[in-house]
Order: C-alpha cells, then structure tokens, then sequence
C-alpha cells in the first residue's frame, strides 16, 4: 500500500493520471459552457448506437466525462481509496487492463439494456409518432422540451440522453479490492459502522442489481454499475485460472 494517505502525488501512477485527466475533463467542460456555450458532456458521453449523435469514440470518452463535481468527487475518492491499492498489488499495466475492461463492460450492459428497452418502445409506437421523434425529438430536447406522450418522450430521452462517468469501472475496483482483500475492515459513513469489504461489496451488489430491475428507466445506470462488477468479476476469474493467482 505505498502511497497511501500522501495525497494525489503519492499515488501510483495510472490511479493519478485517471484522476487528473477526469479532473481536466471536467474543468473543460466547464470552460467550453462558459466561453463557447457547448457542453462536452452532450458530444463525449456515450450515447445509444441509434441515436443520430451516437459517435464510436463515445465508447471510450464517456468514462472521462462526469455530470458535475459530486459525481466526479465520489467516483475519484473511490479511485483513490481502492483503486491505489489495487495498482500497487498488480501494476500498472494489469490494473490498467483491469479498470478499461470493467468501463467498457459496464457500457456493453448499459447500452444492452437500452436495446431492449428501444425494441419494446419500436413494437408500441405507431409510425407517425416515430418520425416526428426522429425528426424533432434531438431539437426539442436541446430547448429543454419533451413530448407528452410518453412513449414519444421514452424515445426522445432514450435517443437523445448520453451516459457519462466512471462509475462501472469504479464499481470494478470496489468489487476487486473486496475479493482481494474480503477480511479487511472498511468504516461507512452513512451508518458510521464498520463492515468487511467483502460484505460491502455484496450489499452494494446486491442494491445495484435490484435498483436495475425495479428502475430501468432511472437517471442512474444501475445496470452499468453492476455491468462493471460482472466484466470485473470474469476477468479476475480468467486471471486466477490463467496466473494461479491474482497478485
């Protein structure tokens, strides 16, 4: 655990340059708001292949890009608290490996999700509404307006709303840390009691999988949270059966 508790300069490598480039993404954004007007977030998040603003480096920038300063914070503090850990035990390239891997799994489950959720909205909405979808649905979003027939709003949102952060792949690193350090002993804040990881990250499992099956259409990517668990979870299988061990 070199490093630990020396700040952002202490830590190894990837962990820092993953954290400062997210830092930088975000200053960006906010620079692009306030001088051009344009918001990076709405080009760079991922967003549904369908979707006419869909571009495949989106694949990759939408782990760069947060909605905000608290979903930058808690995704970069869970970076640095576990994340540090884990490259110190691996090194550089696997942990790097191990953290793209759990981002664009997470972004496989997500956009798989919104897949199905497009084929049941393409089999209950008639053609007419279809194209006026297709055709005015990006504009009236970018003026902040939604149509009022749900199944038309479903779509427009669904076509028009990009997925951004770090958040599967750091939910990745929460369920690695707890497989390789189970026993160790984490202090929650919210109820201050101490938990072992490996409990931690079943609850926080657990919680994911039923907020993604009980709230498909929430504004939080549940099912991509636990996506990046899930790409986590076989890789460190693979790893174990091809290495003998996960160190």
């Amino acid at each position: 655990m070199n490093g630990y508790g020396r700040g952002l300069l202490g830590l190894p490598p990837v962990v820092k340059n993953i954290i400062l480039i997210n830092i930088l993404m975000l200053l960006a954004d906010f620079a692009a708001k306030s001088v051009l007007g344009k918001d990076l977030a709405m080009i760079l998040g991922l967003y549904f292949p369908k979707s006419e603003n869909f571009m495949p480096m989106q694949i990759v920038t939408h782990m760069f890009m947060h909605g905000g300063f608290w979903h930058l914070f808690f995704n970069m503090f869970a970076l640095y608290m576990f994340g540090g850990v884990l490259e110190n035990v691996w090194g550089p390239k696997r942990f790097f490996i191990y953290y793209m891997v759990c981002g664009l799994g997470a972004a496989f489950v997500h956009e798989s999700v919104i897949a199905i959720q497009y084929s049941k909205l393409m089999n209950i909405i008639n053609p007419d509404q279809l194209q006026l979808v297709v055709n005015d649905g990006a504009a009236y979003f970018s003026q902040g307006k939604v149509f009022t027939d749900p199944t038309m709003k479903n779509l427009q949102m669904l076509l028009n709303v990009p997925t951004v952060g770090a958040s599967g792949a750091v939910f990745g690193i929460l369920l690695a840390f707890g497989v390789l350090f189970p026993n160790t002993q984490l202090m929650l804040l919210f109820p201050p009691i101490p938990i072992k990881a490996k409990y931690f990250v079943i609850i926080y499992g657990a919680i994911e999988l039923y907020l993604a099956v009980t709230q498909p259409g929430s504004n939080i990517a549940h099912a991509a949270h636990l996506g990046g668990m899930v790409f986590g979870f076989l890789l460190l299988r693979y790893w174990r059966k091809t290495t003998k061990t996960l160190y």
